[in-house]
């Protein structure tokens, strides 16, 4: 099955879709611009001295892909054998790899509101971002971006970046300290990346929110013109990347702030959306060092335009 039968959904209305799956008698969630395909067992081959999640790797139309058994890593016991279960191909993050499920259930469109983030980090663990309650049941979307560095733990020096090129990129921007740094980012251990990254750049006055609504609240009260670039996921609970930047946008005081949409999903038809909304750059994860690049770039036009003024 090719999950390419999108419902089409306007740019700024908070809604998207996901894939509903279910391990044991969990049902989980995964955005339907992650997902490629479903298919049934490819069968796989070990891979030695991995993850004891990666349980091997996979050929899909010739190419290799790392398969990652979804209910290994969560520590759900099931029932299913191997031969019966089903594999979610993903991409995103530039990585695409398999997620072994028991089943798959159907798609749902969602609105952003529904993701409840209460338990998140306490009961629900650390994998888990949101409960979305959808049909008197509570549906797990978990951190996958977390997970695959869990898996993988060599992905997690792609968001380090090199002092020698830090400088190259930050020359003529003078003070960073300055610049202050608005993040809108809801997996924590993305959003305490993100703060690493910029501050090995030399950008420390940086504040992160965990989702679009308070990343407008603090836009809001504070004068025009207090924070100097946003930097903004896609998928967010309250309020997605697309509707806080559309909001950003027509505000005749704080349109000209740059809006960089930072998000794992990067496909096309997601780069069309966010230039149609007015975003400045669109990166897709992990490319950091094209982040900071770009928001140097960005900043140091904005700079040179109020000097002219």
């Amino acid at each position: 099955m090719r999950v390419n039968e999108k419902i089409l959904t306007e740019v700024g209305t908070n809604e998207w879709q996901v894939v509903v799956f279910y391990l044991g008698q969990q049902a989980f969630a995964i955005n339907v611009d992650k997902t490629r395909e479903i298919l049934r067992w490819t069968g796989c081959r070990p891979v030695p001295d991995a993850n004891p999640a990666m349980i091997g790797i996979t050929t899909v139309r010739g190419e290799v892909l790392p398969l990652v058994d979804l209910g290994r890593y969560l520590k759900i016991d099931t029932d299913v054998e191997l031969e019966n279960s089903k594999i979610i191909i993903a991409e995103f993050n530039e990585i695409k790899l398999g997620f072994v499920v028991e089943g798959v259930e159907r798609i749902y469109r969602i609105n952003s509101d529904e993701l409840d983030a209460s338990l998140t980090g306490t009961f629900l663990g650390e994998n888990s971002l949101y409960v979305i309650k959808r049909d008197d049941r509570n549906i797990i979307l978990l951190d996958y971006e977390r997970i695959v560095q869990t898996v993988n733990p060599s992905l997690m020096s792609q968001y380090r970046l090199d002092e020698v090129k830090a400088a190259k990129l930050t020359l003529g921007l003078g003070d960073l300290d300055r610049y202050r740094i608005l993040v809108a980012e809801d997996s924590p251990l993305i959003r305490r990346q993100v703060i690493d990254v910029l501050a090995d750049g030399g950008f420390h006055n940086v504040e992160s929110v965990g989702h679009g609504k308070a990343a407008w609240d603090r836009i809001s009260e504070e004068e025009p013109g207090h924070f100097d670039l946003l930097i903004s996921d896609i998928e967010m609970p309250k309020m997605d990347g697309f509707a806080l930047t559309r909001l950003v946008k027509q505000d005749d005081e704080r349109r000209d702030m740059p809006v960089v949409i930072f998000s794992s999903i990067m496909a096309d038809d997601i780069r069309r959306k966010a230039a149609s909304i007015g975003a400045e750059a669109q990166i897709t994860k992990p490319e950091i060092g094209g982040l900071v690049e770009k928001v140097c770039e960005l900043l140091l036009e904005r700079s040179s335009g109020k000097s002219s003024d």
